[in-house]
């Protein structure tokens, strides 16, 4: 045998031996040890959806400033952010790494259904603790891993709908969805208070994401006479919808999910029509510029620590995923195991960060029900037009 076949059969076990003892170590790791607590986000850092990818970023502002503060009873938090681009492959392979090598103890936020969806089983089958998914689909109940904080898009879908009927008096409503879970499960909540208010929806007209052009789907909405749309999709196809809306004279009052409660960025995107034609949207935090004790901090904070980032909604929202970690983390104290943790999320009660008031217990770690519904003011500023609304209605 010639000495590169030798090299080669002798290589070959000790490769696979030192992966076999890679992942062993992985799976006795918890995550922590005497200096340091582990943990990770994905989002997408770069790609076409890179400004969600902002929510990652705004995590670390909230570890960065803990470890500033002295850390979390002597422990530093260690913070992995891992650009995945919006594709749930890249997310597999960014949190397989971070739990096979690194032993991660707990993930925040992740935007995405599709991507949270590439990594739930996996992180189940782990026992990964995972916060504040960014997606409100259904899919993600009842994992006993995973503590929500995205109101689920049922609930988003009837408090949009329950804030037009009842609040401003409109009968007339159409519904201009992206064709997928997301504005399936919407659909549901919208449907669920025009029926309770003896109403019926005048249309449902579907958005794929790669469309860039919705006349059609606009002429479809006007014919209805519909006074007010509700509208799920991504902010591309919302500006879209919007300008040719505009163009042929139809100006109904448009509220948009949350994922669109960055008036700054959609004002800029419609070109001022977001702030010119008041849209509404939900809206899941108080407001960025709200003069509270904790804004203040994180605000001050950020323009400190970070001075390149914008200070603006999806930023705060990396903040909100990654508190309810913290309070758990501080509530065991010294004594620091993973089941001491996963106690503390199970114990939070009524409890407010900088966005929703949580309640988790072991039988139900379900997103609040509650959102703000805000309206873009003519200088692209927020108008609470509704404060904290929680949607009592029992899905069909």
């Amino acid at each position: 045998m010639d000495v590169k076949k030798l090299l080669t059969v002798l290589l070959i076990p000790l490769i696979a031996l030192f992966f076999l003892v890679d992942q062993g170590y992985a799976k006795r790791n918890p995550g922590f040890d005497d200096k340091e607590i582990r943990v990770g986000q994905w989002g997408p850092q770069t790609g076409p959806a890179a400004p969600w990818g902002a929510v990652a970023r705004g995590s670390k502002l909230l570890f960065d400033l803990v470890n500033e503060e002295g850390g979390i009873h002597g422990r530093q938090v260690r913070y992995f952010i891992r650009d995945d681009q919006y594709n749930p492959s890249q997310t597999m392979a960014g949190v397989r790494e971070l739990v096979d090598r690194y032993g991660v103890f707990a993930f925040v936020g992740g935007v995405g259904t599709a991507c949270g969806l590439a990594v739930q089983n996996y992180l189940r089958q782990n026992e990964i603790i995972w916060i504040g998914v960014c997606s409100g689909a259904r899919a993600f109940e009842n994992n006993p891993w995973l503590w929500q904080m995205w109101p689920a898009y049922f609930d988003e879908g009837a408090i949009l709908t329950k804030h037009a009927v009842e609040n401003m008096g409109f009968t007339k409503i159409a519904y201009l969805y992206q064709n997928d879970d997301w504005g399936a499960d919407a659909m549901e909540g919208v449907k669920a208070v025009l029926k309770a208010n003896n109403l019926e929806l005048l249309a449902a007209v579907p958005v794929e994401p790669i469309e860039r052009d919705l006349s059609s789907q606009i002429a479809r909405i006007q014919a209805t006479g519909a006074e007010a749309v509700v509208g799920i999709m991504a902010p591309t196809q919302a500006a879209i919808a919007l300008r040719t809306a505009v163009s042929v004279g139809f100006r109904p009052q448009w509220l948009h999910s949350y994922n669109l409660c960055d008036f700054a960025l959609m004002s800029h995107i419609t070109d001022g029509l977001w702030a010119s034609e008041g849209v509404m949207t939900a809206a899941f935090t108080p407001p960025i510029d709200s003069d509270t004790p904790l804004m203040n901090k994180y605000r001050e904070a950020a323009a400190r620590l970070a001075p390149e980032e914008r200070w603006g909604i999806f930023y705060l929202a990396g903040v909100c995923v990654g508190e309810p970690l913290v309070w758990a983390l501080e509530d065991v104290g010294r004594d620091l195991s993973k089941q001491a943790v996963v106690d503390a999320l199970n114990s939070i009660t009524e409890r407010q960060g900088v966005g929703p008031i949580i309640t988790w217990t072991k039988e139900s770690h379900h997103p609040p029900r509650q959102l703000q519904v805000w309206q873009c003011g003519p200088n692209g500023e927020t108008i609470v037009v509704q404060d904290w609304i929680e949607n009592d209605l029992e899905r069909p």
